[in-house]
């Protein structure tokens, strides 16, 4: 039904293809127009449209390194580093072996 189309970005002046899927996707959803521009610059557009985030100082729970976190830590809620918090998360979804 739906064949890719390739389009040119009003912002960079870039070509970009709007997809089969993109546009059936838009059809569902009830968008009338086709995209203006290429996702790279809907990207920058959508982060330009948001506030900076405030950013706190804060010591990691885990390695005691510098925290820089979007939110006041708290005295009775850990607070962790980027990295720390990385190695938390993914222990938290690596499945646990079974015991023999």
């Amino acid at each position: 039904m739906f064949e890719d189309k390739t389009l040119v970005c009003k912002e960079c002046g870039e070509e970009f293809i709007f997809t089969a899927r993109e546009q059936e996707f838009y059809q569902e959803k009830g968008f009338a127009n086709e995209p203006q521009r290429c996702k790279p610059c809907r990207d920058k557009r959508k982060q330009a449209a948001r506030a900076p985030r405030e950013m706190h100082e804060a010591t990691c729970d885990k390695c005691g390194g510098v925290a820089h976190v979007p939110f006041i830590p708290r005295d009775d809620r850990p607070v962790y580093c980027s990295e720390c918090f990385a190695k938390i998360r993914e222990e938290a979804e690596t499945p646990a072996e079974p015991e023999e």
